[in-house]
């Protein structure tokens, strides 16, 4: 049986400053778009450069059919770093919740 992975750990930073995962939820009324493109490639990148900033990594989101609802995973040192980096980035944000992961290959 596979054990749970452990947090990440933000390179450089040493053992003690392990990082949570979490959901982040958000709601955009009008739909989120973000061009498959150059121009969204750039956007990509500032929020990418502004999360940084506050320790924040962006790892990876999943959008409703409809464009109206992201669901995206973050690694952070707290809760308010993702709220900080958010509000810098003009994104919203509805709940975010720790999560961790779970496969069923941890019970094979």
């Amino acid at each position: 049986m596979c054990e749970r992975p452990a947090r990440p750990i933000l390179p450089g930073k040493g053992e003690h400053n392990e990082m949570a995962r979490y959901m982040i939820e958000r709601t955009f009324p009008d739909g989120l778009h973000i061009p498959i493109t150059a121009e969204g490639a750039q956007t990509a990148k500032q929020v990418g450069e502004v999360n940084a900033a506050e320790g924040v990594n962006w790892v990876h989101s999943y959008v409703s059919d409809d464009k109206k609802r992201t669901y995206c995973v973050y690694d952070a040192p707290s809760p308010d770093a993702i709220r900080r980096a958010a509000s810098k980035n003009g994104l919203p944000v509805d709940k975010i919740t720790e999560v961790s992961v779970l496969t069923p290959s941890f019970y094979f």
